[in-house]
């Protein structure tokens, strides 16, 4: 199947879980995130509104990768890069900033796996929040102190 048409089909749309693809096409599913990770979505993609212009934060963004499509957890994409796929129900091209909101059930070297897939697709970087809050950020050369793209954003994100 491709992105369009699980993007299309109505038994998919009717699940409650996060939907993605592996390399070969298949879908691939998740349960549904638990509510603490909903306010680190919603809190990173508030203060990227916030602290970025001249672009869109979103979350849940699907990025073709080379193992499938995978939806980071928040992005934040330049209008010339979202210009770049007016109609294309995936970004061939990853936003420049891709975030993942680390989950109880999530694995290290799965988030890692994603910051090489995002950064393979022209991420500028990766941010990665843990349980606690605090975002660590990265560059394709590794890890960097603050955001480069953001540097107003903090490194611990606060969820009362």
């Amino acid at each position: 199947m491709t992105w369009a048409e699980i993007c299309e089909d109505p038994a998919l749309a009717a699940l409650p879980n996060r939907i993605e693809t592996d390399r070969w096409g298949r879908v691939v599913m998740s349960p549904p995130p638990r509510s603490r990770h909903g306010d680190y979505q919603s809190e990173v993609s508030g203060l990227l509104r916030e602290l970025m212009s001249r672009g869109r934060a979103t979350t849940e963004c699907p990025i073709q990768t080379s193992e499938g499509v995978k939806a980071a957890d928040v992005a934040w994409a330049s209008r010339e890069r979202r210009a770049s796929k007016p109609n294309d129900p995936v970004f061939q091209v990853a936003p420049e900033i891709c975030v993942e909101i680390q989950s109880p059930s999530d694995i290290e070297a799965e988030l890692l796996e994603r910051k090489r897939l995002f950064f393979e697709k022209g991420a500028q970087e990766f941010w990665l929040c843990d349980l606690s809050g605090n975002v660590r950020f990265f560059d394709p050369a590794g890890a960097i102190p603050r955001s480069k793209l953001c540097p107003g954003f903090p490194g611990r994100v606060e969820c009362d």
